[in-house]
């Protein structure tokens, strides 16, 4: 395995950095904050742009960015209405603590796509939610912990 490992290695490092559109990010970025137990650039600094556009981070990482539908002029973050809120699209979160993501997702009552289950392959644990705009948001454990 070290082998493979090395050979996968990157030569540089890559890091997503997805955004989504959404109605209200203020909501949005505290429901996201609350679920996935992460810290928001708005409440460590503070800016007049709030409404506009936020960042989540864990562990000083950025996670997710959110922005408001039709501000700004960027292209395709113009008219919510003009096809399903992601589709095609899973935004997709490892935890380390599953339960305690579980907890949280039960107490924001997020609406249930697919309740907590084993997905066999990977040998981990999911849960498919919806967010407050319908994106489809999944939990899963590390691989490896379900086995």
């Amino acid at each position: 395995m070290p082998a493979l490992r090395k050979r996968l290695a990157p030569k540089t490092m890559v890091r997503a950095q997805p955004l989504i559109a959404v109605r209200d990010v203020r909501a949005s970025s505290r429901w996201y904050a609350k679920l996935l137990g992460v810290e928001r650039t708005s409440e460590l600094m503070r800016s007049d742009h709030d409404d506009l556009y936020d960042r989540l981070l864990s562990g000083g990482s950025l996670i997710l960015q959110l922005h408001a539908w039709d501000e700004e002029d960027h292209p395709n973050l113009v008219n919510a209405d003009a096809g399903p809120p992601g589709h095609g699209v899973l935004l997709w979160f490892e935890v380390d603590d599953f339960g305690a993501a579980v907890k949280r997702a039960r107490a924001l009552k997020a609406a249930v796509v697919r309740k907590p289950h084993v997905n066999a392959a990977p040998g981990h644990r999911e849960m498919w939610i919806r967010d407050p705009d319908g994106y489809v948001v999944v939990l899963a454990s590390p691989d490896g912990e379900a086995r």
